[in-house]
């Protein structure tokens, strides 16, 4: 009888045909052709609120009080009338009417970014320029202009336009006259301007990302998300399933008519990370913390990339007798229709706290922003890996940056080397995800151009490479400044990430 190492080697004859080896050699740094850039919201930068048509979007009547905590959140919550009031408010200040102007600066903004090397560059449309009030029989070809102008651009810098379809800017009409996201009008409103944008850019635009970080929920993202108001629903938590689950079909009905219009287009979805941390290794606090996992970051995910609801969140819903209705026909769609990519934005890590999904516990092992966020490039790593292992999709980041009270020195400068250790830190995170087998291809931090805070709604907390001399209110001449940042991310896209300095 022969040995087991006689019968693997074989005697016959296609056992004598040449071997072909495999390589094995892990990646040595980013693809030659990873786009390296940065996002905005329009809501956030554009202002010009009411200019060439455009009509007022729950972003438009969040005002800034005059009393407020650097470490809080603005109310979003707001019923119908306060909506309403908001409108016509000419009293308050509401900081993302004026943003930092960028309706009427982006050429000379784009032009810095493409004096930084970008390759990409994320940004949304703003919903009510094109439908003033979300539920329009036709299109506002003004604002349609203006993004033509905007995306030509773009692409004349050679920078790839990556465009948000919803980010945050819901037409207060959608929101008073019908009830948000959980009324099913919406969804076919929100369609008929996914065509119009498809058909219209698909020339010129190749990603794309219906809605900016599905998984908002609770608190704000109830409001700047869904379009929920807090007058007009007796179960709340059931209203915040269905139309979560609305903006589910919708998402899966964009990647449809996007791939009817051309094939070519890449439709991805989005998701804010929310890493979770188990408190101790004992057994239960590491199933709490990966059953927080799967409700805060894989469900949305296992939705929208695999096709359908994971029987964890029917387990969910069974327990707290939530009940939203899913008919056959949106089963179908979204297992026919999943997502070409999966982006996400990375800011922090959490642990994860068994009495309380919302806030999770301190990790005494990281430190933190001045906002209380935890700086963990650590958890970035893990996160690309685990979203690679799990759906084997394509990533791209988003959102990734740092909020900072930045300062103009005497001589005009603005020195915001804390910012370079937190993107250098995280760059390398990627670039050793990437050596680890993950497919990423490109970064958009998070936002090369100082913006009005999402969260906050403030100008003082600062995320770009380029300083904007505008504080809270509005005041400043609006001048840019490079910062110190700028050269340094300069340098690290001209390395294509193999120099973080």
């Amino acid at each position: 009888m022969a040995s087991v190492d006689e019968q693997a080697v074989g005697t016959g004859a296609a056992d004598q045909a040449p071997s072909i080896t495999v390589d094995m050699t892990p990646p040595a740094g980013f693809p030659e052709d990873f786009l390296w850039g940065g996002a905005i919201a329009a809501n956030q930068a554009e202002g010009a609120w009411r200019e060439d048509g455009k009509g007022p979007s729950i972003a438009d009547i969040e005002i800034l009080p005059e009393e407020y905590s650097r470490l809080g959140t603005l109310g979003f919550s707001h019923t119908a009338d306060e909506v309403e009031a908001a409108i016509t408010d000419t009293e308050g200040y509401y900081p993302r009417r004026y943003g930092i102007d960028f309706f009427h600066t982006f050429e000379q903004d784009l032009a810095l970014m493409h004096e930084m090397g970008f390759r990409c560059f994320r940004t949304s449309f703003n919903w009510t320029r094109i439908f003033p009030n979300g539920d329009d029989p036709e299109p506002c070809e003004a604002g349609l202009v203006f993004y033509d102008r905007l995306i030509d651009t773009m692409r004349r810098y050679g920078i790839e336009p990556v465009m948000t379809i919803s980010h945050y800017e819901m037409p207060t009409r959608l929101v008073t006259a019908y009830d948000g996201w959980a009324d099913r009008r919406v969804l076919g409103h929100f369609l008929r301007l996914c065509r119009v944008l498809f058909e219209r850019y698909h020339d010129r635009v190749r990603y794309w990302i219906p809605f900016n970080q599905i998984n908002s929920l609770g608190g704000w993202g109830e409001f700047a998300s869904l379009g929920l108001v807090n007058d007009r629903f007796p179960d709340r938590v059931a209203a915040t399933y269905q139309a979560l689950h609305n903006q589910f079909v919708a998402s899966a009905e964009a990647v449809r008519i996007g791939h009817e219009v051309d094939p070519t287009l890449q439709i991805g979805m989005m998701l804010g990370d929310d890493r979770r941390y188990a408190a101790t290794c004992k057994p239960s606090d590491q199933l709490c913390a990966y059953q927080q996992m799967q409700m805060s970051d894989y469900f949305y995910c296992d939705v929208l990339l695999r096709g359908g609801y994971p029987g964890y969140a029917k387990r969910f819903f069974a327990e707290r007798g939530i009940s939203f209705v899913v008919t056959e026909e949106d089963a179908r769609v979204l297992a026919e229709n999943p997502a070409d990519f999966l982006s996400f934005s990375y800011y922090a890590t959490r642990v994860a706290d068994p009495s309380c999904f919302e806030v999770g516990a301190d990790n005494p092992y990281l430190e933190k922003s001045i906002w209380g966020w935890a700086i963990d490039p650590t958890g970035f790593r893990i996160s690309l890996n685990d979203y690679w292992d799990r759906y084997r999709k394509p990533l791209f980041i988003a959102e990734n940056g740092l909020g900072a009270l930045d300062e103009v020195t005497e001589d005009g400068q603005v020195h915001d080397q804390y910012r370079i250790d937190y993107l250098r830190a995280h760059i390398e995170a990627m670039r050793e995800a990437v050596r680890d087998g993950v497919e990423v291809f490109g970064y958009a931090s998070w936002g090369p151009i100082d913006i009005v805070s999402c969260s906050q709604g403030e100008m003082s907390k600062r995320y770009g490479y380029i300083y904007v001399d505008r504080d809270d209110r509005g005041n400043g001449t609006g001048r840019r400044i490079k910062k110190d940042s700028f050269a340094w991310y300069q340098h690290v896209i001209a390395t294509n990430g193999a120099d973080l300095g």
